[in-house]
């Protein structure tokens, strides 16, 4: 398996741990030097908090590992195309890289609907890969919003 793949992995397992408590299934982890230093998963529900993402999480808690704001050698992995305010927080903590898995078409903001990673505009740049296990997030997302779907028609 690629190291691309071994991460996506790592990540998908935090998105199965967000689907146990309810959560959209999306999970995170950033990576430095080749080593893992944080994970997360979506926590908006349960702490009651809009930056409650995975990737928002996961960059925060990396910083607190490294002590440092600034997380140049790192690269993020999330099973999710990041949103804008996300990808936001990646150009802020600038970091080196972001690979994501499935395409987000109603928020996606490093390719899809924006794209914050390359906007000249914006004094960082970060490159970014894309698919990685694409379908197996793919259908974790599905099968949670069918699920819930069924759950909101009292079925």
């Amino acid at each position: 398996m690629e190291p691309d793949e071994t991460y996506m992995a790592m990540a998908l397992t935090q998105a199965r741990l967000a689907e146990q408590i309810g959560e959209v299934p999306i999970g995170a982890v950033v990576v430095c030097d080749g080593a893992v230093v944080s994970a997360g998963y979506n926590r908006r529900e349960i702490d009651h908090d809009p930056a409650g993402h995975a990737e928002f999480l996961a960059i925060r808690e990396a910083s607190h590992a490294l002590e440092r704001w600034r997380l140049s050698d790192c690269t993020v992995y999330v099973t999710l195309e990041p949103c804008p305010m996300c990808a936001g927080l990646m150009h802020q903590a600038r970091i080196s890289r972001c690979v994501y898995a499935a395409a987000d078409p109603k928020a996606g903001a490093l390719g899809t609907l924006y794209d914050l990673s390359s906007d000249e505009r914006l004094n960082h740049r970060f490159d970014v890969t894309s698919g990685v296990l694409a379908e197996e997030s793919a259908a974790m997302l599905r099968a949670f919003f069918a699920q819930l779907r069924v759950g909101q028609n009292g079925e």
